[in-house]
């Protein structure tokens, strides 16, 4: 199985929240013997969206191709005005180059959402994903993680994520390499 995080935020440092937070779950990711490929906007060359061009840029196909060949995805983003980054939702809307394809978009791809926020805002983002991943036609998890950012680390080690956390980015990625969803019989008697 692989598992694509898109990294919605432009921070470059390897010590940044993102970076910590994708870590942290490539780790968890490899526990369940699969495999995570990163997708860091920050430096992906993805250009404004503009679907009047004559030719799509090579990196806008590049990230279609990782995207749709993905199994399953974790989407990353600060909250950003009330919502996801808008770099992120600019690389989100160029995958309407699939729409005509036989399988169109991130069609049955299943999506879990990671938001982070200085103050206990970070679930409006997690709702903007939802929409957007809704309307690309995958299926956002029942369960996502919106982050206070006072409390993502450890007190006395900011380089470790507090254990309120790794529960939850480790039960999320519990679900998202879970490989099968069964239906059981439920009895009405």
């Amino acid at each position: 199985m692989n598992v694509l995080i898109f990294n919605g935020a432009l921070e470059r440092r390897p010590n940044s929240t993102s970076s910590k937070i994708t870590q942290f779950l490539q780790q968890k990711i490899q526990e369940h013997d699969a495999h995570s490929t990163v997708f860091n906007l920050a430096g992906s060359a993805i250009p404004l969206f503009d679907f009047t061009l004559s030719k799509t840029p090579i990196a806008v196909e590049v990230m279609a191709q990782q995207f749709r060949e993905a199994d399953a995805h974790i989407w990353l983003t600060p909250l950003y005005h009330g919502s996801m980054t808008g770099v992120m939702k600019n690389c989100l809307d160029w995958l309407e180059i699939s729409a005509k394809e036989p399988i169109p978009y991130l069609q049955d791809k299943m999506i879990g959402m990671v938001s982070w926020a200085d103050g206990g805002h970070a679930l409006q983002a997690i709702n903007a994903l939802d929409i957007v991943a809704k309307s690309l036609r995958a299926w956002p998890l029942p369960f996502s993680v919106p982050i206070a950012k006072s409390l993502l680390f450890e007190t006395d080690n900011s380089d470790r994520i507090s254990m309120v956390y790794q529960q939850k980015l480790g039960m999320l990625v519990d679900m998202v390499t879970f490989k099968k969803i069964g239906r059981q019989e439920i009895s009405f008697q």
